[in-house]
């Protein structure tokens, strides 16, 4: 549903409608659901959204919950027989090491700009906002580094010549495995498959280690996601985010950027001990910081997470609930003034992605940014003529943002000239999360 519409064609060509999502994408999973009820065909869903609110599904005909490697084949061989059950669970983890290799024939490869691998599940944090400890347990299992170059290979002979997203929540949460099998796989693999660049998410003190980010470069990967969430030491306190506490968070992310990872950093707003000062501290340390890539959220309490269980305890809990990073609804009744944190979220959003905020921030991080010669490959094809005219005209000429764009060009082409089609990559990419925030945020 990502790349192309849902039909009701479709929907009468199929036997079974599989749905799966996360919390963010419940009201999309809703609508497939009533659509599905409409022309009678039977649903089965799963995944982190029918997992930890399954009770609020009712029409869904089949619920396959918890890792799919451990019930999905319980429930077909039900289905084999003419008598599939409602629900299947378990309480226990998969041995990730007996995951097949995806059926990338499946789908249209030229689709996607990024295909997702995953190495491991599991977080060794314990976040309240978080449900993965509670979903996948604090024990990062693993694949082998074989299963991944396995997967990649297959993608590759097929024709998929895009990026590739580690959806692993902390790659960097089970180490041993990471440095001793993973990424030393991945180096060789690339030796004969370059321009295959890799992003995924981290969790801060991976600054801490030279050797450990020069691996991930040399491996190909190129995008890092941090949880920085805030800045504040009693809101990290008040969510269990122990890891982020006590450190120069500024130096952390300068240190990771100049090793050669580009940072994509995420922010939280909603803490019981934020304040209405945290809007421009958090505005003010993005722009010093250069992080490029920014997304902001207003905090959740989503089922399954012990901020959810904490607001239930304490009455707290409300009806609404806010979807992604741009809703701009909260599910609980914050301490700030509820009109002082959404003038202040809308606000901020509107100021870091304001023309001159985020050129401003592009021209600070390619300043500091040293890009490895494993990407100049990759570098070179995305600045691809067409891709780069098309900026031009839009971003050059009618943009309103224009004059900070040509100055961040010039800026780039005179001192970093080697940089200039990551240059462009980022002012596309600002340009698109402006558009989408006049659109949704009032």
């Amino acid at each position: 549903m990502d790349v192309s519409s849902l039909t009701d064609e479709d929907l009468d060509w199929a036997e079974c409608v599989f749905i799966s999502g996360m919390a963010a994408q419940r009201r999309s999973a809703n609508e497939v659901i009533a659509r599905c009820k409409a022309r009678g065909v039977r649903i089965v869903a799963g995944g982190p959204l029918f997992t930890c609110e399954h009770e609020q599904f009712d029409q869904v005909d089949h619920l396959v919950l918890n890792e799919a490697e451990l019930t999905l084949s319980g429930f077909l061989h039900d289905l084999e027989r003419g008598s599939p059950q409602h629900v299947y669970s378990t309480t226990g983890f998969a041995d990730l090491r007996e995951t097949p290799v995806p059926l990338w024939e499946l789908v249209n490869l030229k689709d996607y700009h990024q295909i997702t691998v995953q190495f491991g599940r599991g977080c060794p944090f314990n976040c309240e906002f978080c449900n993965i400890a509670s979903l996948l347990g604090h024990r990062v299992r693993v694949k082998t580094g074989g299963q991944i170059i396995a997967e990649l290979e297959r993608a590759y002979q097929l024709g998929y010549r895009g990026n590739v997203m580690f959806a692993d929540d902390n790659i960097i949460g089970n180490r041993k495995a990471l440095e001793q099998d993973l990424l030393p796989k991945l180096i060789e693999w690339r030796k004969t498959r370059p321009g295959i660049n890799f992003q995924t998410e981290a969790s801060i003190d991976m600054a801490d280690d030279p050797q450990l980010m020069q691996m991930l470069v040399r491996a190909g990967f190129e995008r890092i996601g941090v949880g920085i969430e805030s800045l504040n030491a009693e809101c990290l306190s008040e969510c269990g985010k122990h890891q982020n506490k006590n450190r120069d968070t500024l130096a952390d992310v300068r240190r990771i950027t100049q090793a050669g990872l580009v940072v994509q950093g995420g922010f939280i707003v909603g803490f019981d001990h934020d304040d209405a000062g945290v809007f421009q501290q958090l505005t003010d340390f993005i722009q010093e910081s250069g992080i490029v890539a920014v997304a902001v959220g207003l905090l959740q309490a989503i089922p399954g997470t012990r901020l959810y269980e904490r607001m239930k305890r304490e009455g707290r809990l409300e009806n609404t609930w806010g979807g992604n990073w741009v809703e701009g609804t909260i599910n609980f009744a914050t301490r700030m003034d509820p009109d002082v944190l959404h003038a202040g979220y809308r606000n901020m959003l509107k100021d870091i992605y304001s023309p001159r905020n985020h050129y401003l921030r592009a021209k600070t991080f390619l300043r500091a940014y040293k890009q490895p010669p494993e990407f100049r490959i990759r570098s070179e094809e995305s600045g691809r003529l067409t891709a780069f005219v098309r900026a031009l005209v839009r971003l050059g000429i009618m943009d309103r943002g224009r004059v900070y764009f040509w100055r961040l060009l010039f800026w780039t082409a005179i001192t970093r000239r080697e940089l200039l089609p990551l240059a462009v990559s980022m002012a596309i990419q600002g340009y698109h999360f402006r558009k989408v925030i006049e659109e949704r945020v009032s």
